[in-house]
């Protein structure tokens, strides 16, 4: 791998470790795209995302039948986007690892009840826009507005993972 698609890679993690609370969208059993927040509990690897759920819920059923996911973050530092596919784990050492505090306030059991269980996302390409920050933003935006400079989908190159 290039030491571009290293440093881009590496602007991707830091706008996964700024960002709180992720959107996964997944495909329900009617096939309309749902989006759902979602914390993310590992951030070492932009490639392999980790989500504490509940093994009884919708979007658990619904990844069981298509495992096709995106998750989306932003922050003051960017968006990302990684496609890629989901699957449920039941690995209670990697579930207990990850377990905090925050967790607790959105299961209705603990990290010992068999419906905890964790999301484990694999992904294959992610999409990275830098924030250029608010003066920037701004910069950016008039540009657009008057036909100057307008921002392009290809300023958000498509990195594999």
């Amino acid at each position: 791998m290039s030491t571009e698609h290293d440093d881009v890679l590496a602007e991707i993690l830091e706008v996964i470790q700024a960002t709180r609370i992720a959107f996964l969208t997944y495909v329900d059993q009617e096939g309309r795209l749902v989006s759902t927040p979602m914390g993310t509990q590992d951030t070492e690897d932009p490639g392999t995302l980790w989500f504490i759920t509940e093994a009884d819920s919708d979007k658990v059923l619904a990844i069981g039948a298509d495992a096709r996911v995106n998750v989306a973050y932003a922050s003051d530092k960017g968006w990302v986007s990684v496609s890629g596919t989901a699957e449920l784990s039941r690995d209670r050492a990697k579930l207990e690892e990850l377990w905090d505090p925050s967790a607790s306030a959105f299961m209705s059991g603990g990290p010992d009840d068999p419906n905890s269980a964790l999301l484990k996302v694999t992904g294959n390409t992610a999409q990275l826009w830098k924030s250029p920050g608010s003066v920037g933003f701004l910069l950016t935006m008039a540009k657009g507005l008057l036909g100057k400079d307008p921002a392009k989908d290809e300023d958000a190159p498509i990195v594999e993972l």
